[in-house]
Parts: C-alpha cells; sequence; structure tokens
C-alpha cells in the first residue's frame, strides 16, 4: 500500500518514513498538511500518517480538507499527537481521523495500527469485488440498466423496515450490510445460460424456460465453493442463498426446490420481492414498464402466495422510499 506520512520535523518524517518502509508500504512524504492535499491530489492514496501539530495547515485542519473533498475510494487517517485528552480525542474524530498514535510512537504499535487500517481499507475492496463479478453476469444481459443498482437499493429498504418490526431474524447491522452487498449477486448464475436462451429477443418457450431456471442452482454451486474454501464468511452464505432462493415462492410452487414459508431465507424473500417489483417496472421488449401503482397492485395480489405478507408489509411502508429509487435509478422519465 502506498501511505502518505507527513511531519514537519524531517527526523522524525525519516523515522516515519523508514519505519513504514521497512514493513513493505511504499512511502510518499510531505511535510504540512498542505503539502499533504497536494499528493493526495496527484497520487493514489489509501492511507495517511500525519504529525497533529504543523505549520500551514495542522493534521486537523488536513483531516477536515480531506473528508470534506469527492474522492473515488476511502484514505484512513492516522493522527501522531502528544495529545490525549478526551477533547482531543473528540475534536481528531469530528475532523475525520480514523486513529491514533502517541508520539513518540513506537514502530511496533505503528505496524498494527497501519494493519488495522488495511483491514477497514479491505472491506471497501471487498464491496468493489462483489459488485464487479454481480456486473459481470448482467452484462451478457443489454436490458438490464440500472438493475443491479435498484435491487441493491430496494433490497436495503425492505431489510430496514423488517428490522424497525423486531422481527426474530438476526436484523442487525452486519446483515442488512450484508443484504445490500450480496443483493446484486442474485442472478450471478446467468453466466451459464446459453445465449441463445438468455438473449432471446420475446418470451421464451417452456423448454427455453426449464433452461433459464438453471441459473439458481448455477449461482448458488458457484458460491457454495467459496462458502466451503472460506466457511466463516457470512456474506458468502448469504449471496449463495439469495441465488439460490430469490425465485422461490411463499406458498411452495416456485424453483429450484419448491421451499415453502420461512423454510425460504429471508434474504431470498426480501429479494424475490424486489427483483420482481423491478421486473415489473422496468420495460422489456415484451413489455412496457409498469407503473408503481400497478406493480403494487400485483405484489398486494401476490401476498401470501409468491412474496412472504411481512415482506409485503415492509414494502408498503416503504413505498415513497420505493419510488425515489425508482426514479432516481431509471435509464428513463418513469410513469406515476
Amino acid at each position: 500500500m502506498r501511505i502518505l506520512a507527513v511531519d514537519d520535523d524531517d527526523i522524525a518524517l525519516e523515522m516515519l518514513q523508514r519505519a513504514l518502509a521497512e514493513s513493505g508500504h511504499e512511502v510518499v512524504t510531505a511535510r504540512d498538511g498542505a503539502e499533504a492535499m497536494e499528493a493526495l491530489r496527484s497520487e493514489h492514496i489509501r492511507m495517511v500518517v500525519s504529525d497533529w501539530v504543523m505549520p500551514r495547515m495542522d493534521g486537523i485542519e488536513l483531516c477536515r480538507q480531506l473528508r470534506a473533498r469527492a474522492q473515488a475510494g476511502y484514505v484512513y487517517v492516522i493522527l501522531l499527537t502528544a495529545r490525549g485528552s478526551t477533547d482531543d480525542i473528540v475534536e481528531g474524530l469530528s475532523a475525520g481521523a480514523d486513529d491514533f498514535i502517541s508520539k513518540p510512537f513506537q514502530p511496533a504499535e505503528l505496524r498494527v495500527r497501519v494493519r488495522a487500517g488495511e483491514r477497514i481499507l479491505s472491506l471497501e475492496t471487498r464491496h468493489v469485488a462483489i459488485f464487479a463479478m454481480a456486473n459481470l453476469a448482467e452484462s451478457r444481459d443489454p436490458e438490464t440498466g440500472r438493475h443491479l443498482e435498484r435491487i441493491q437499493s430496494y433490497a436495503q429498504i425492505l431489510a430496514e423496515h423488517l428490522a424497525a418490526d423486531g422481527r426474530p431474524e438476526p436484523l442487525d447491522p452486519v446483515y442488512l450490510l450484508n443484504i445490500y452487498l450480496t443483493s446484486p449477486l442474485h442472478d450471478i448464475g446467468k453466466v451459464g445460460i446459453p445465449d441463445c436462451v438468455l438473449l432471446k429477443p420475446g418470451r421464451l418457450t417452456d423448454e427455453e424456460f426449464q433452461i433459464m431456471k438453471n441459473h439458481s442452482q448455477i449461482g448458488a454451486d458457484t458460491l457454495a465453493a467459496a462458502v466451503r474454501q472460506y466457511p466463516g464468511v457470512e456474506y458468502l452464505r448469504m449471496a449463495k442463498d439469495i441465488a439460490l432462493t430469490h425465485h422461490e415462492r411463499f406458498n411452495g410452487t416456485g424453483y429450484p426446490d419448491g421451499l415453502e414459508g420461512e423454510a425460504i431465507p429471508l434474504c431470498g424473500r426480501i429479494v424475490a420481492l424486489a427483483d420482481v417489483y423491478d421486473a415489473l417496472t422496468s420495460k422489456r421488449v415484451y413489455k412496457e414498464a409498469f407503473t408503481h401503482s400497478i406493480a403494487r397492485s400485483i405484489i398486494i395480489e401476490e401476498s401470501g402466495e409468491h412474496f412472504d405478507p411481512g415482506v409485503v408489509a415492509a414494502f408498503l411502508r416503504a413505498e415513497d422510499a420505493f419510488e425515489e429509487t425508482r426514479t432516481r435509478l431509471s435509464e428513463e422519465p418513469v410513469a406515476c
């Protein structure tokens, strides 16, 4: 990782640079916050280790300016300081610092603080990788447009409203983050469907539909291999469940396994409604986009049949958020 080291004291900066370089990092240096901002504009830097007290621009103002600018990825900031009062910590965190190291620093502590920052930054890399995998599958279908972004938003909206209900399922913040991350992988199994079926303009024949239905199992099998390799990674398990069960129906008539009711994982029940709503309200070669009102009526009619009634109730409470998302992420003007 390329790290920006910032300190106005030449000796301290050299020590900081040496400690980071010995840990295997590429180091860019600056002697105050203003010089650091110039480096951040011209270099691809994901982490900053900066002194607090410096001329021209101190570490606090550097944090503020860094957080105020638009940037492609998150920059993790560690402040070096002799300050340790509660007020100082609050000021630093409020400005945008992520961590603190007391001066004079110990190289061993610096290394572990940097590793902790790398773990945080790796989460953002995970988000990008998941969405890239999902886009790979969707890129074979020219009709999907911003489908993945809409599914991601709809699933998150539904999960948040369900969490507010106090349901017995584990709808904690980790669950909410995982469903946001993994819902775009629902159709990743489409990479295994022949083009003559996947890209057919118009409705599928019964035989073609049977082939298309295989995408649920293909996606689940693909993700199951990752789960076996990393059994403790919960978001992979959720991604597998979504891929496998988002076409199951609450009354047991769905596919691939004909699961019924709460035997269908909650994440699958959530994405099922999100996916159908998006299909109904999107234009296809064989149909025009339905209005929200028509889609709403269909979903209500299918409550207890296709959809979990609890998820439908969450959808009805979240209608405004669905319509806002649909409008914001639509490829063309939508009917009300």
